[in-house]
């Protein structure tokens, strides 16, 4: 299964932000400009990470922001923010963070997918800093195997 779509809606580069709260609320905020998600579920990944902790915090530097399906996910989607100064999650092991990709899913099933493909991106230990250090959304996309809208799946 391909990865959602990633427009150009649901990239932001460089973002400063002053701690993990505000780096996931940008990568939520990048999920509603795209229309996938409504706004409430920005607030939904922030509470995750406060009830459960920085397990998000996935690999060295990367965090995959993402809450339960709800009524508010209106369609799969991705987001990647980069920060401009990684910030630290609390993780004993993979702080500071300076990629924050956000997922919204509409099933449970394809939260196991999505997060599959993605682990499978991540395995080439060179794609995080890549992404991280990416100055377009081309390059991000290219780098995820992404495609831009969703049309292009077609």
């Amino acid at each position: 299964m391909p990865l959602p779509p990633l427009p150009d809606e649901a990239i932001a580069i460089g973002v400063r932000v002053p701690d993990w709260r505000a780096a996931v609320i940008a990568a939520g905020d990048a999920l509603a400009r795209s229309a996938a998600t409504q706004p409430t579920y920005t607030q939904r990944m922030v509470d995750v990470i406060d009830e459960f902790g920085a397990y998000i915090v996935v690999a060295p530097g990367l965090a995959l922001a993402h809450a339960r399906p709800g009524p508010d996910v209106l369609a799969e989607g991705l987001s990647v923010v980069t920060l401009a100064e990684p910030v630290a999650f609390g993780h004993p092991h993979n702080d500071p963070v300076g990629v924050v990709v956000g997922l919204a899913v509409t099933s449970s099933d394809e939260h196991v997918q999505f997060v599959a493909e993605l682990a499978n991106v991540f395995n080439d230990a060179r794609v995080i800093p890549a992404i991280a250090a990416a100055t377009d959304a081309a390059a991000i996309r290219s780098l995820l195997g992404a495609s831009a809208a969703a049309e292009e799946l077609e």
